[in-house]
């Protein structure tokens, strides 16, 4: 099949989607299918520029800044995205054809494209669903039910209705449409996240090096957090676990990542003068694997007032470098029972600050238990977390069946 993936942004921007969607890609290629990655980009000059890169077409169209931006004038700029995209990178799209336009969200704001593609196309659409917007920013007191939360729900459900399949990435997931949009029918399916799992990327220890050297640090064990630092996260929850801490083992609570809350929490980390805490911009893909392999413990954090459900893209960092995982999530998130089960971190529910405690001083005294979970975590991304799974997955309702001989091969 010929498969158009359609993502807000792409390597070398260092948001997770960049490297899913680079990850997907790779993994089709590598099943014999011909791929094509679309998104826009601030640090394009053309209307739209096309390159070659490893095995896809990639295909870049000038547009504003998006990610980083303030809350209204992204609001601005993602309502204008279909029409920049197709507007700009129209010679590219009349161009070409495919047999499957593969979009994701975030954001919410692809849905006239997409329908102008499948009909130049004639082809079906796929939505790998990542975020249930607006209604996350509701159950974290972000956004109230007004004028505003209308225009995002029209277009949530534009965003819907242009998919032949929703994607979402967890089995809750599926309630929400069953009880907020129950009236509607959709095609469903839960498509967990995913990467390539490379050998060699776990290492037999813990490195010391640059992060470490950076940092003035020696045998602290580091608790790292790396992602979008915005009110979904409450980072204010990792605050109050490093201000807890003991003295003793020695920890550093390290948030690396770009977001509406990083200015705030930075205040606030200064004024209480909480020393174990730091903080520092996103980074690119490689300096982040780079920073796994330093760290000791992945940290992920939910506030709990969500009622929708994820997995944040980071797990699958923290996995695939052997990371053990400590988790606090909403209530309710089968992200508890998935790390629980294959034992490959702690976890407790957002709010149950001492129980998150005392598993943050468990695994900082035990370096086996560390060692331990996070091979076990990398078995877990082995299993049921891999790109070339999730490719089979997204194209296996129109791909055509494979005859007994490919079969056999």
């Amino acid at each position: 099949m010929r498969v158009l993936l359609l993502v807000d942004c792409y390597l070398p921007h260092p948001k997770s989607q960049a490297k899913l969607i680079h990850d997907l890609g790779v993994a089709l290629v590598a099943e014999g299918h011909a791929v094509a990655i679309a998104a826009p980009s601030e640090n394009v000059r053309a209307g739209v520029e096309v390159s070659d890169e490893d095995g896809m077409r990639v295909a870049r169209v000038r547009g504003p800044r998006i990610k980083g931006a303030s809350k209204v004038m992204r609001a601005i700029h993602e309502e204008r995205l279909s029409s920049l995209m197709w507007r700009r990178g129209r010679s590219f799209f009349e161009g070409e054809r495919f047999d499957l336009v593969v979009y994701y969200s975030p954001t919410i704001f692809f849905a006239r494209l997409v329908r102008r593609l499948k009909r130049l196309w004639a082809c079906p659409a796929y939505l790998i669903l990542r975020d249930i917007f607006p209604q996350w920013a509701v159950d974290a007191g972000v956004l109230r039910k007004g004028v505003v939360w209308r225009f995002f729900r029209r277009r949530e459900l534009q965003q819907y209705a242009a998919a032949d399949v929703i994607a979402v990435q967890s089995p809750r997931n599926l309630d929400y449409f069953r009880t907020a949009l129950g009236r509607r029918r959709y095609r469903l399916e839960v498509l967990y996240n995913w990467t390539l799992p490379e050998d060699g990327d776990v290492p037999r220890a813990r490195e010391r090096g640059a992060l470490r050297a950076r940092l003035g640090l020696t045998d602290e064990v580091i608790f790292f957090y790396g992602g979008n630092i915005g009110v979904a996260q409450d980072m204010d929850n990792i605050v109050r676990l490093a201000r807890a801490f003991p003295r003793e083992p020695r920890a550093l609570f390290l948030l690396v990542g770009d977001g509406s809350e990083v200015e705030r929490l930075s205040a606030k980390i200064r004024d209480e003068r909480i020393d174990n805490v730091r903080i520092l911009p996103a980074v690119g893909q490689g300096e982040y694997l780079a920073m796994l392999r330093e760290v000791d413990v992945g940290l992920i954090s939910l506030d709990r007032r969500l009622k929708t459900q994820n997995f944040p893209g980071k797990m699958l960092g923290y996995m695939q470098t052997g990371l053990p995982m400590l988790a606090s999530f909403n209530p309710g998130n089968d992200i508890g029972r998935l790390i629980a089960d294959a034992q490959a971190g702690l976890c407790a529910e957002n709010g149950e600050d001492c129980e998150l405690l005392d598993h943050a001083v468990a695994l900082a005294r035990d370096p086996g238990l560390r060692r331990t979970m996070g091979q076990n975590g990398r078995r877990l991304l082995e299993a049921r977390f891999t790109a070339q799974a999730a490719a089979r997955q997204v194209v296996s309702r129109w791909a055509p069946a494979p005859s007994a001989r490919e079969a056999a091969q």
